[in-house]
C-alpha cells in the first residue's frame, strides 16, 4: 500500500475516434487521478465526449501514436504519468498497484496483457509482439513480454529519456532508451479485454500490424 496522493497522477489517453469507448474508460479512472485525453485528429465527437465526462482535452495535429502520447506527457502537470489506450481493452483500475511499484524502486512499470476468456487477439499481432520482446530480452536484457501498452513513470524522467519516435514505434524506443539508461523496468500482468467499440488501428488489420512491426524494428 502506498500513501501517495492520487492527485499526483495524470492518466494520458491517446485517442483517435474513440467517442463510444471513452465514457466507460473515463468512468473507471481511479478517484482523484487526472484524465487527459489527447485528440489526435478524430473525426467523431471524441473531444466533446471527453470533456462531458470530466477529462482535460489536448489536441495534437501531428498524426501518430507517439505524437499523441508525447503531447499528453508534456501537457501533464503531475509528477507521475500513466498511459493507456482509450478503447476500453485495458482496465484503469489496475493503475494504483502499478503506481505503487514506483515507491518500491521501479523507474517504470508496464503492463503485460493477459487476455480473458473469449478475447480475440489476432495471430499477426501476437507474433509481432513476441518477436520484438524476444529481441528486447536478448539484446537489452529487459525482462519484458509485451510492448508496454499500459505504463506508469515519473513525468520528468520520462521526458528526459528523449524519445523521438512519433508513430507506433514510440513504446519500443521508450523501452530501449530505458534499458540504456539502466532503468529498473517492472512488468505486471494486466487484464486485457476486447475493445468496447470500433476497430483497432494496429491489430485490427494485417496492414496495420505490418506498419507497426516496421516501426518496432526500426526502434530496436
Amino acid at each position: 500500500m502506498t500513501d501517495r496522493r492520487p492527485a499526483s497522477v495524470t492518466v494520458v489517453l491517446p485517442c483517435l475516434n474513440e467517442q463510444h469507448s471513452l465514457p466507460g474508460v473515463l468512468a473507471a479512472i481511479p478517484n482523484g487521478y487526472t484524465a487527459l485525453v489527447v485528440d489526435n485528429n478524430s473525426t467523431d465527437d471524441t473531444a466533446a465526449v471527453a470533456r462531458a465526462h470530466g477529462a482535460t482535452v489536448v489536441h495534437e495535429a501531428r498524426p501518430g501514436y507517439g505524437s499523441a502520447v508525447h503531447a499528453g506527457v508534456v501537457a501533464a502537470q503531475t509528477p507521475i504519468v500513466a498511459v493507456l489506450d482509450g478503447d476500453g481493452s485495458l482496465d484503469p483500475a489496475e493503475l494504483p498497484s502499478m503506481v505503487a511499484e514506483l515507491d518500491h524502486g521501479a523507474d517504470m512499470v508496464i503492463g503485460r496483457r493477459r487476455a480473458g476468456p473469449g478475447v480475440g487477439w489476432p495471430w499477426h499481432a501476437r507474433l509481432g509482439t513476441a518477436a520484438v520482446c524476444w529481441r528486447l530480452r536478448r539484446r537489452y536484457r529487459l525482462p519484458v513480454h509485451d510492448i508496454a501498452p499500459m505504463r506508469v513513470a515519473r513525468r520528468d524522467a520520462l521526458l528526459g529519456l528523449g524519445v523521438t519516435d512519433r508513430r507506433s514505434g514510440y513504446p519500443l524506443e521508450l523501452l530501449v532508451r530505458a534499458a540504456r539508461a539502466d532503468w529498473r523496468v517492472v512488468e505486471r500482468d494486466v487484464r486485457y479485454g476486447s475493445r468496447t467499440a470500433g476497430k483497432s488501428k494496429v491489430s485490427g488489420s494485417v496492414r496495420g500490424s505490418v506498419i507497426a512491426a516496421l516501426d518496432f524494428w526500426r526502434a530496436i
